[in-house]
């Protein structure tokens, strides 16, 4: 009965992932934090969103869903009397791309890596929930590509918006402020949760895991994270969460190196002493061992696991392109 009511409750929530349906049912209000250096937080219902606001024009990232799309386009104008000029994509999912279409129709520039916009543009399925996805309305999608980094010289600050290879999809971005101290990482970090590990969409364990090392490695002890899902992080939190993540996972590799099946080593439970501080999101343990395991049948390609050069960080990144 346990088993069917998540099921239950993890359809339901992927429903509100990929569409954004179930507004009628609730109020959403938009809160919003001021993170200083002219960088806030608003969180709504989706994905978190960070806005830059100052002379140059607005910066955001991320949109949430359409039906909220108003809301926060007030809350923007409660910080700045600027419209939103730029808008980055952290990833596909609807619950940080569904208000795009109507931002794009106020005058945004929708940016984001060129895979997000190859996902938008055409019907997609979501394994984990076995639910289909549509393709999205033209003016949804990113006008702007990238492949590897694209910067951007806004606000007095240095912004570098860097590519994420296989971790939570196959088009994660982190937005880096270097002089702010802050980073943005998309649902490349669920702070207090197990991570949502996108197998279908390109996602993997292995890019997940080398992804929180380079942030860790980009971060100081001043440095504010930003978690697509979650309340603010840091350096010392994300070690933490980072370790948290490498332990299941060698313990993982460990046993079915053993020969044990996926069955045994759930039954075995190797998250048990993590599960009461981070299994009790929509994303459960059992869950999380379905993601390490298919990315381990998925036999990912460590070279593709770029990591950003630390000591280059102000240079443009390649590949951007126009549509």
């Amino acid at each position: 009965m346990k088993n069917l009511a998540q099921k239950i409750f993890g359809l339901m929530l992927s429903v509100i992932l990929v569409s954004g349906v179930a507004f009628a049912q609730q109020e959403v209000n938009i809160v919003t934090t001021d993170l200083g250096s002219g960088v806030y937080l608003l969180k709504g219902q989706g994905g978190n969103i960070g806005l830059f606001v100052g002379e140059d024009g607005v910066f955001m990232i991320d949109d949430q869903f359409a039906p909220l799309s108003d809301k926060i386009k007030a809350a923007v104008a409660d910080i700045s009397d600027q419209p939103v000029k730029f808008l980055i994509n952290t990833h596909w999912h609807g619950d940080h791309t569904g208000g795009n279409e109507n931002f794009a129709k106020s005058g945004s520039v929708i940016v984001a890596h060129e895979n997000v916009r190859k996902r938008m543009s055409t019907k997609q399925v979501i394994k984990a929930f076995n639910r289909e996805v549509p393709a999205s309305a033209q003016q949804a999608l990113p006008v702007i590509t990238f492949t590897e980094q694209v910067n951007f010289h806004i606000n007095g600050d240095d912004l570098n918006v860097i590519h994420v290879p296989n971790a939570h999809t196959d088009g994660d971005a982190i937005i880096h402020f270097i002089k702010a101290n802050i980073i943005h990482m998309g649902d490349t970090l669920f702070n207090g949760n197990y991570p949502f590990i996108d197998i279908g969409s390109g996602g993997s364990i292995q890019g997940y895991l080398q992804n929180l090392e380079n942030v860790i490695e980009l971060a100081d002890d001043k440095t504010q994270i930003i978690p697509g899902h979650g309340v603010m992080s840091n350096k010392s939190s994300l070690i933490l969460y980072h370790a948290m993540l490498a332990d299941i996972h060698n313990n993982y590799k460990i046993l079915k190196e053993q020969g044990k099946s996926l069955e045994e080593i759930t039954e075995i439970g190797i998250s048990k002493k993590y599960d009461g501080k981070y299994g009790n999101g929509f994303i459960k343990p059992e869950s999380l061992l379905n993601f390490i395991h298919a990315s381990s049948v998925e036999k990912l390609d460590k070279a593709k696991l770029i990591q950003p050069n630390k000591t280059d960080l102000h240079d443009h990144g390649a590949g951007q392109s126009a549509h």
